[in-house]
């Protein structure tokens, strides 16, 4: 029998990043994967900024960025004819350091987070499932089967499902897994190409009660193609080949198809499992939730998950958090879930409703008004927060108290740059429970963080740090995530220390 701290079962973008994280936190994990080989047909394309914003903590964001795309601007195509192009340039200035849409496939993101977790020392080891497990309440112990059949007992401290949509994991937690299934068939195709829809930008035609969408990819000429499957041919998913849905493409997008490197057909599914943890399991990523393709959310719904979970099962296992801690992730993570397949949903459905009125708004209403309304600073500010993820928070959640300025305990850290050319999330790269002072840190705060071994972080305070919602000489309690815990506008000590020993967080 071996042991470990946490077995991960799954090796997609959500059990890597677990791995990571987990592992540059001290954490001693395994992670296994049923597939022979990492994933070369993959759907998900964006990667939002708070997930690069996550990635910048481990020294990751640089090299996503140097190998995936910026993509500049988005097209709106109508029948047949370009009807508009939206600038995406500058949409998230100021908001956070990664204020732009970017594109990273992500079969190459998965081998990108499999060299970084190697680097570290651990490797993925394939060609192994899960058969079952056992919680007594102390273990558990887990059922590892190879390809030959052979098996052998894991037991660890902890299991973490990222075993996708048919979760082995969630099956045995019987967690359920309610929603449902569109009735459209996708297709995926990943081609090179020339055409006025290959400049860079996002495309996507308005024509049809369907979909169809020209994702940039980086190289000369390569895109992927993201489409649904018209009529008859739905019913024949196992034999469709690119040559039976490519009219469309090449008609209304006007694109000339020089080689298609993969094709693939594959249903969207919108599913919340009822629990994310059960004991020592938990769920994370699609073995948890499955959503629509709309905006570009689910990898990096999932991301969030693992980075949520790392920090807690870390301080739990190296003594620096109570158990209970863990009560935290679903508290936080399942309400967000629900609410994103739900959004998700209506967008889905707005853009391939079949009736009248649904595709004049797609065919008429959509392309003037979406220049305009994108054209005014605040509404462009509010889609790229909330596209990107950054509002994404914690308000309600256990482990979030206070209010100071605009910002509240549960809320992402807001991102202020100095000019020096340096901000404050460069501090979040230890990793670790810190606090934060913009302007004058109070003598009882100093005491209280170096008794409980905190690093304080005081910043020189301008008024322009104000319209990040920051509030000048308040204390901001930062977790590992960048959320904020404690939000004490006048900076008691007393304050900061109770919310410490309530949730059971000891020095490091």
């Amino acid at each position: 029998m071996t042991e470990v701290e946490v077995l991960i079962v799954g090796a997609g973008p959500t059990g890597l990043v677990l791995a990571l994280w987990l592992t540059r936190q001290g954490v001693k994990v395994r992670i296994v994967d049923k597939a022979a080989e990492p994933g070369a047909t993959s759907r998900a394309l964006a990667v939002q900024a708070r997930t690069l914003e996550f990635y910048r903590t481990v020294g990751l964001a640089e090299a996503v960025i140097d190998r995936g795309h910026k993509v500049a601007h988005v097209n709106l195509w109508v029948k047949g004819a370009h009807a508009v192009q939206i600038s995406l340039e500058e949409m998230g200035h100021g908001l956070s350091p990664f204020g732009f849409m970017f594109i990273y496939p992500q079969d190459e993101h998965e081998r990108l987070l499999i060299e970084k977790l190697a680097a570290l020392g651990v490797g993925v080891e394939r060609g192994v499932e899960l058969a079952g497990f056992v919680d007594d309440g102390e273990v558990v112990r887990a059922v590892l089967q190879r390809a030959d059949g052979a098996q052998e007992m894991c037991q660890a401290r902890y299991l973490a499902g990222c075993d996708g949509a048919r979760s082995r994991v969630r099956e045995t937690l019987d967690a359920g897994f309610p929603g449902g299934t569109y009735a459209q068939l996708f297709y995926v195709a990943d081609v090179e190409a020339r055409g006025e829809a290959i400049d860079g930008g996002l495309h996507v035609d308005l024509d049809e009660a369907d979909f169809l969408a020209v994702f940039p990819l980086k190289g000369r000429g390569r895109a992927r193609l993201i489409g649904t499957v018209r009529g008859d041919r739905a019913e024949h998913a196992e034999t469709l080949r690119f040559e039976d849905v490519s009219a469309r493409a090449i008609d209304s997008l006007k694109l000339q198809i020089e080689r298609v490197n993969w094709f693939s057909t594959y249903h969207v599914h919108h599913r919340v499992a009822r629990a994310f943890r059960k004991g020592r399991a938990f769920l994370l990523g699609d073995a948890a939730h499955i959503h629509s393709p709309a905006g570009g959310q689910g990898m990096n719904t999932g991301i969030g998950d693992a980075v949520n979970l790392a920090w807690k099962l870390a301080a739990v296992l190296k003594g620096r958090g109570a158990a209970s801690l863990l009560d935290s992730y679903e508290a936080e993570r399942i309400g967000f879930a629900r609410r994103l397949v739900a959004t998700t949903d209506r967008a889905f459905m707005a853009a391939t409703s079949p009736g009248p009125v649904a595709k004049r708004v797609r065919t008429v209403i959509a392309p003037r008004l979406a220049p305009r309304l994108l054209a005014l600073s605040l509404v462009r500010r509010f889609a790229f927060r909330t596209v990107s993820q950054l509002v994404v928070n914690y308000r309600h959640g256990p482990l979030s108290a206070g209010a100071a300025g605009d910002v509240w305990g549960g809320d992402r850290l807001p991102w202020v740059q100095f000019a020096s050319g340096g901000d404050n999330f460069e501090p979040l790269k230890s990793l670790d429970w810190q606090v934060h002072v913009y302007g004058a840190a109070p003598p009882g705060i100093q005491a209280v963080c170096q008794m409980r071994k905190l690093s304080l972080h005081v910043f020189d305070w301008r008024p322009d740090i104000r319209k990040a919602g920051l509030k000048k000489d308040a204390v901001y309690l930062v977790r590992p995530d960048g959320y904020l815990g404690l939000a004490d506008p006048v900076g008691d000590p007393v304050r900061l220390t109770a919310y410490l020993d309530e949730r059971g967080l000891a020095a490091v």
